[in-house]
C-alpha cells in the first residue's frame, strides 16, 4: 500500500501544479481564444473515449504495471511539450498526448492494486483518495507560488515530476501474476459479456453517463458563474477548491466501506449541492455549495472503483473500468456542447440547473444498481 500511496501522492501534487492555471496560460501565454481553449478539452476527451477500451484490454493482457507506467511517462510528455511550445498545434498535441496517458492509468492502477493488495484494496482505494487530495491543496498553492515566476513553471514543474515518477516505478514497481484471457477480441467479448451478465454493471454505466453530462457544464461555467452574479474575485477560486478538497478527505473517510448506499447518498447530495449552487442569490451560500458539490464528486470516485472491482473478475477488471471511463468521456462530450449553448442562450443558471437535474437523474440508476435487478 505504501507505493501505492506514494504515486497518489507524486501524481495528485504534479497535476495540480500543472492544470490549476492551464487554461489561464493557454489564453494569455499561448494567445487561445474561446473556440482553441474548447477544441482543446475536445480533443482531449476524444482521445479518451478512443483510446479508453483498448488501453483497458491491454493492461489486463499485457501488464497493468506498464500500463501505468506509460501512461504517467505520456500525462508527463504532453504537459511539457504544452508548457515549452506555447502554440495551439502544439497544445493539441500535448492533449493528444495526455489523453492517451490518462486512458493507460485508469483501470490499470486500480486494477494493480486490487491484484496486489487483494481484501486490502477498499482501505487502499480511501486512503490513497485522501492523500490524493491532501495533495491536491499542496499542488494548488504551489501551481500560485510557481506562477508568480512564469505561468509555464507550474506546467513544467508538474509534468517534469510525472515524468520521473514514471522512472522511479520501473524500478520500484512490482507485479504480482494475474490471470489473463486468451487474444484481445477473446477477451474484449469475454468482458462484454461480463457486463451483460451483471445487470448492475448496466445501471452504473447509465449514472456514469448522467454525472459525466453534467460534468462538463459544472467544471466550465461554475467560475464563470460566480464572476458575473457576485464579481468573486480570483482569490476566492483558490479558496474554494482548497476548501473542496478538506472536505473531500472528510467525506472519503465517511464513505469507506459504505458501498453503493455510500454512492446513492454522495449522488443525492452532489445534485442539491448543484440545485443551491444555480439558484442561490447569495455568495456565502454558492460558495458553500461549491465546496460541498466538489467534494462529494470527489469522494464518489474511490467508492465506486471499490464497489466495480468487488464486482468484477480478476482477469476483465482494468477493461470493465475503461469501459466506465469511455462512459464518463461519451457523456461529458455530450453534455458540454448543449449546456454551453444553454448558457449562452438562456443563462448560467439556467444551464447549472440542467447539470444539477443530470446529476439527479444518476441517483435512481445508482439504486437499482446497489439493487441488482433489471426492472
Amino acid at each position: 500500500m505504501r507505493l501505492y500511496l506514494l504515486i497518489r501522492a507524486v501524481a495528485g501534487f504534479a497535476m495540480a501544479c500543472a492544470f490549476t492555471l492551464q487554461l489561464v496560460y493557454q489564453a494569455q501565454v499561448a494567445g487561445l481564444g474561446p473556440l482553441e481553449l474548447v477544441l482543446a478539452g475536445t480533443v482531449f476527451e476524444v482521445v479518451i473515449f478512443a483510446a479508453q477500451v483498448p488501453t483497458g484490454v491491454l493492461a489486463d493482457l499485457h501488464s497493468r504495471k506498464w500500463s501505468v507506467i506509460i501512461g504517467y511517462a505520456l500525462i508527463g510528455a504532453g504537459t511539457l511539450v504544452e508548457g515549452l511550445v506555447p502554440a495551439f498545434p502544439a497544445i493539441l498535441a500535448g492533449s493528444a498526448l495526455m489523453g492517451v496517458g490518462y486512458t493507460c492509468v485508469e483501470g490499470a492502477e486500480e486494477a494493480w492494486v486490487a491484484g496486489e493488495l487483494g481484501d486490502g484494496a477498499s482501505r487502499a482505494f480511501t486512503r490513497g483518495a485522501q492523500v490524493s487530495q491532501a495533495a491536491t491543496i499542496a499542488g494548488i498553492v504551489a501551481s500560485v507560488g510557481l506562477a508568480s515566476m512564469a505561468l509555464r513553471t507550474p506546467l513544467l514543474v508538474g509534468g517534469g515530476l510525472l515524468l520521473l515518477l514514471a522512472v522511479v516505478l520501473v524500478v520500484v514497481m512490482r507485479e504480482s501474476p494475474f490471470e489473463k484471457v486468451g487474444a484481445p477480441r477473446e477477451h474484449l467479448s469475454e468482458s462484454i459479456r461480463e457486463v451483460r451478465r451483471r445487470p448492475a454493471l448496466w445501471f452504473l454505466m447509465a449514472a456514469v453517463a448522467s454525472t459525466a453530462f453534467a460534468a462538463e457544464g459544472i467544471d466550465r461555467l461554475t467560475q464563470l458563474h460566480f464572476t458575473e452574479a457576485f464579481g468573486t474575485p480570483l482569490v476566492w477560486f483558490g479558496v474554494i477548491s482548497i476548501g473542496a478538497m478538506f472536505a473531500a478527505i472528510v467525506l472519503t473517510q465517511l464513505a469507506d466501506g459504505s458501498g453503493m448506499r455510500g454512492l446513492v447518498i454522495l449522488q443525492a447530495g452532489a445534485a442539491a449541492c448543484a440545485l443551491v449552487l444555480a439558484t442561490s442569490e447569495w455568495f456565502w451560500l454558492a460558495a458553500a455549495a461549491s465546496v460541498l458539490l466538489s467534494a462529494t464528486r470527489e469522494a464518489a470516485r474511490p467508492t465506486m472503483i471499490t464497489w466495480v472491482t468487488e464486482q468484477t473478475e480478476p482477469g476483465s477488471r482494468a477493461t470493465v473500468l475503461s469501459f466506465l471511463g469511455q462512459t464518463d468521456a461519451a457523456g461529458e462530450l455530450a453534455g458540454g456542447p448543449p449546456l454551453g449553448l444553454t448558457a449562452e442562450r438562456l443563462g448560467i443558471r439556467v444551464a447549472l440547473l440542467g447539470a444539477a437535474g443530470a446529476l439527479a437523474m444518476a441517483v435512481p440508476f445508482l439504486r437499482l444498481a446497489r439493487r441488482g435487478v433489471t426492472k
